[in-house]
């Protein structure tokens, strides 16, 4: 279940990138001003972890982890009613870099400490390697979806995709073993 959310936060932390070229068309911004978007988003994304830790902590696994995909996925879906860049900056930037960043590296680091003892590091590899994962997988599927219907639905998708975790994490994700 770590892995898949992993998975899930790397493809739509990454998404924006593929959507600047619809964007730029349609709305004529720069790509200094997409760039911005993405810039916070990546900031956000970074300096999350620390908080997002002390919310593990106080609330668990399960709760910060769906409500990260709930926002990540509120993030992407309002931003079909953009219509000036500083509501892509506040969704894109703000909503998604905040939710990604509370499931990203702190995440990781938390289920391999909690769950493993032995092969910790093993385990860390492989869900630090989801997160290049889901961008192989996640980005070549937005970018299509962008290309043969637009970057709205590009969007929905990635809404929808952040959406669909949200039940496996509260059925399956444990904040510890003892849980399980």
């Amino acid at each position: 279940m770590a892995f898949v959310a992993l998975l899930g936060a790397a493809g739509f932390r990454a998404a924006p990138g593929v959507l600047m070229v619809p964007l730029q068309e349609e709305f004529g911004w720069s790509r200094g001003t997409l760039s911005l978007a993405v810039g916070v988003n990546l900031v956000l994304f970074g300096l999350t972890a620390p908080f997002a830790a002390a919310l593990i902590d106080r609330f668990g696994l399960r709760l910060v982890t769906s409500s990260a995909l709930v926002v990540i996925a509120a993030g992407s879906g309002l931003s079909v009613f953009v219509q000036a860049s500083w509501q892509m900056v506040l969704l894109w930037g703000v909503l998604v870099g905040l939710g990604t960043g509370s499931m990203a590296l702190v995440f990781a680091a938390t289920v391999a400490q909690r769950w493993f003892v032995r092969r910790r590091g093993l385990v860390t590899g492989i869900l630090t390697a989801g997160s290049a994962t889901g961008q192989l997988i996640f980005l070549p599927v937005v970018a299509v979806v962008a290309e043969h219907t637009g970057w709205r639905l590009a969007s929905l998708v990635i809404a929808a995709a952040a959406l669909s975790v949200v039940p496996l994490v509260l059925i399956f994700l444990r904040h510890h073993p003892i849980e399980a």
